[in-house]
C-alpha cells in the first residue's frame, strides 16, 4: 500500500463496543431524550443530488410500524427527471472522486465512524428503532455498531487489496492500478439493517466509485441521517446521491442507462432476479458487476446429543429478535425425537413470556413487523397452517393491527418435511420445526440440503463431535455461513463475512476484502526501464555450424 508523503498506515479496526442501555447509564438517558424529540418532530426529507436537497413536492408518509398513525415526517420522491439528474451528478462526480488518493477518501468514513461512535450515536439508533421498529439492543448493534465496523473495517480492507502487487524481474516494474468502475454505481438498500443500508453506497464509494443509493421506502428516516452523517464527515457533493421514490421507476431508469457499472443489492431474491434480467437486456459499456444478498430459509439442525440450554436460547433469540426479519433467522428446526418432548414445553413456555409492544417501552423484546403488507402475508401463512393436516400451531399464530403491525412469536411444527413451511421464506416471526427419529440424522442431511431453494446461514446443534462433522460435510453448499453449537444470526464484520449462494445471492461475502475487491476494475501496468534493442531475432533462430 502507497501512502502519501507522511501518511501513516490506517488505524488498526476494531469491533465496536456494544453499550448496554441498563437502567441509571448514560447511552440510555441520551437515548431516551434523542427518541423523544425524534418522535415530536415532522422530518422533511429531501433526495439529496449532487449534493444538494431536492424536494419535488411528491410527497410520501414515513410511519412507526408500531403505531402507524403516527408520522414521522415526509420523504419526496423522486421521478424520471430527479432519477437521471442523479445518474448526471454521479457521472459529474466521478471524474474528481476517482482520482483521490485511498488514503484521503478512507479518512472520510473512518470520521463518519467515529462520529457515529459519538455524537450522532443515538441520532440513527433512535431513526432506526422509531422508523424500523426495531429495540434498544437490535438498533444499537446494527445502525450503531456493525455500520461503524463496516466503515472502519473496510478501510482495512481496502488497504490489503492495494497491498496486492505483482512481482518484478530486474529492468522492469509492474504495479496494479485499482481503478474504480467506468461508470456509476446503483445500491438498493433494503429496510431490515440500517448498517447494509449505510454499506451498499458507501463500499463502493470507498474504492473510487460514485453512487445513486434508493433506500427502501420502510427505512427512509435512516437514511435520511446516514446522509446527513455523511455529509458531515466531508463526503463531496455528488460521490453518493440518495433518491426515494417508485422502485420500478428509479430502477428501470438506472438499468437503462448506458454508463450503469454495477449494483450492490440487498433484499428479495425475485427482485435481484428483475436486475439480472435488466442488466442482460440493456446495452452498457462494461458489463455491470451485480452483488445481491438476497433470502434465506435457515435452519437450526440439533443432534440427540445437543445440549437444550443452548439450543433453546439460540432457537428463541434466532428466530424472534427483530420479529424474525432478518435474512439469517432460523425459520426451520430439525429437532431429534429424543429431546423433543422437553423443547417443546421450554420453547412454548419461554415464547409465552416475550414481550411485545412500542419500541419505547424498554422492556418489549419484540415490537410490529415493518408494514401491511407483511403483517397480511403472515396472518395468511397462519390460516394455511390451519388448513394444513401435517401441521399444527404450538403456540402463536395471531396478530393485531388496529395500533400497530403487531404478530406474535410463532412456532409450528410438520410432520411433512417438504411443508411449504419449511420451504417457503416468510419474513417474519415464524418458525416451524419437524421432529425426526433419531436414528433418521444422517438421512435426514440430504432432507434439509434439497429442500429449500436458499442457502444463506444454517446451525448444527451437537456435543458428538462426529454428528458436527458429518451434517458440516454434507450440508456444505446448504448455507454460505454456518454455525456449529450457535445461532445463525448475528455475524460481525471482521469475523464473519457474510453471504450465501444458491437463491440467496452472489455469496461475495459482505465485511470481507471479496465484496469491496468488486467495485475496482484492476489494470496491470508495466513499465521496462531498459527495452531490448536491435532486431526482433531470438537465438533459437540462427543457423547450425
Amino acid at each position: 500500500m502507497q501512502h502519501a508523503a507522511g501518511r501513516a498506515p490506517y488505524p488498526p479496526p476494531l469491533n465496536e463496543p456494544e453499550l448496554s442501555y441498563a437502567p441509571g447509564t448514560p447511552e440510555r438517558a441520551a437515548l431516551r431524550t434523542a427518541l423523544e424529540t425524534m418522535a415530536g418532530e415532522n422530518t422533511d426529507m429531501p433526495c439529496v443530488i449532487g449534493g444538494r436537497d431536492v424536494t419535488t413536492g411528491r410527497l410520501e408518509a414515513a410511519r412507526m410500524p408500531h403505531d402507524h398513525q403516527h408520522v414521522l415526517g415526509q420523504a419526496h420522491l423522486a421521478g424520471t427527471i430527479e432519477v437521471r439528474d442523479a445518474i448526471d451528478a454521479a457521472l459529474k462526480a466521478r471524474a474528481d472522486w476517482a482520482n483521490w488518493p485511498a488514503e484521503e477518501r478512507a479518512a472520510i468514513f473512518l470520521r463518519a465512524a467515529e462520529r457515529l461512535s459519538g455524537d450522532w450515536r443515538q441520532t440513527l439508533n433512535a431513526a432506526t428503532m422509531l422508523g424500523q421498529s426495531k429495540n434498544v439492543q437490535q438498533a444499537e448493534v446494527d445502525s450503531a455498531c456493525e455500520l461503524i465496523d463496516f466503515w472502519r473495517y473496510n478501510v482495512d480492507f481496502m488497504q490489503q487489496i492495494l497491498a496486492q502487487q505483482p512481482q518484478n524481474a530486474d529492468g522492469a516494474w509492474t504495479h496494479i492500478d485499482y481503478r474504480p468502475l467506468e461508470g456509476f454505481v446503483y445500491a438498493v438498500s433494503p429496510f431490515n439493517f440500517t448498517a447494509i443500508a449505510g454499506n451498499l453506497p458507501s463500499a463502493p464509494a470507498l474504492m473510487g466509485n460514485t453512487v445513486v443509493w434508493k433506500p427502501s421506502p420502510a427505512a427512509k428516516l435512516s437514511a435520511h441521517y446516514i446522509m446527513k452523517l455523511l455529509q458531515a464527515a466531508g463526503l463531496p457533493d455528488g460521490v453518493i446521491n440518495l433518491v426515494y421514490g417508485d422502485a420500478a421507476e428509479v430502477t428501470s431508469t438506472v438499468m437503462a442507462h448506458p454508463m450503469l457499472a454495477g449494483v450492490h443489492f440487498t433484499g428479495s431474491t425475485q427482485v435481484f432476479d428483475r436486475l439480472q434480467h435488466a442488466a442482460a437486456t440493456h446495452a452498457h459499456r462494461s458489463i455491470p458487476r451485480l452483488v445481491g444478498e438476497t433470502g434465506g430459509k435457515n435452519f437450526i439442525l440439533a443432534h440427540a446429543s445437543a445440549d437444550p440450554e443452548q439450543l433453546v436460547p439460540a432457537i428463541l433469540r434466532g428466530a424472534f429478535e427483530y420479529q424474525g426479519q432478518k435474512c439469517s433467522a432460523p425459520s426451520r428446526l430439525y429437532l431429534p425425537e429424543s429431546l423433543w418432548p422437553g423443547l417443546r414445553e421450554r420453547l412454548c413456555d419461554e415464547i409465552a413470556t416475550i414481550r411485545m409492544g412500542d419500541v419505547r417501552d424498554f422492556g418489549n423484546f419484540m415490537t410490529a413487523v415493518i408494514h401491511e403488507g407483511a403483517w397480511s402475508r403472515h396472518m395468511e401463512v397462519f390460516e394455511a397452517a390451519k388448513s394444513d393436516p401435517d401441521t399444527e400451531i404450538l403456540t402463536g399464530g395471531r396478530g393485531d393491527q388496529s395500533v400497530g403491525y403487531f404478530i406474535e412469536p410463532t412456532l409450528l411444527r410438520t410432520t411433512n418435511p417438504a411443508a411449504a413451511f419449511m420451504k417457503d421464506e416468510y419474513f417474519g416471526p415464524i418458525t416451524c420445526a419437524h421432529v425426526y427419529p433419531d436414528a433418521e440424522y444422517d438421512a435426514l442431511l440430504n432432507t434439509i440440503d434439497t429442500t429449500a431453494d436458499y442457502a444463506l446461514t444454517g446451525a448444527i446443534f451437537a456435543n458428538d463431535r462426529a454428528a458436527l462433522q458429518s451434517a458440516s460435510a454434507a450440508l456444505r453448499y446448504t448455507a454460505g455461513n454456518l454455525y456449529l453449537n450457535d445461532k445463525p444470526t448475528g455475524a460481525l464484520v471482521g469475523q464473519q463475512p457474510f453471504g450465501g449462494s444458491r437463491a440467496s445471492g452472489t455469496n461475495d461475502k459482505a465485511g470481507s476484502t471479496w465484496s469491496l475487491a468488486r467495485w475496482t476494475s484492476p489494470r496491470t501496468v508495466k513499465e521496462t526501464f531498459n527495452a531490448s534493442r536491435g532486431g526482433y531475432a531470438h537465438p533459437f533462430m540462427a543457423a547450425e555450424d
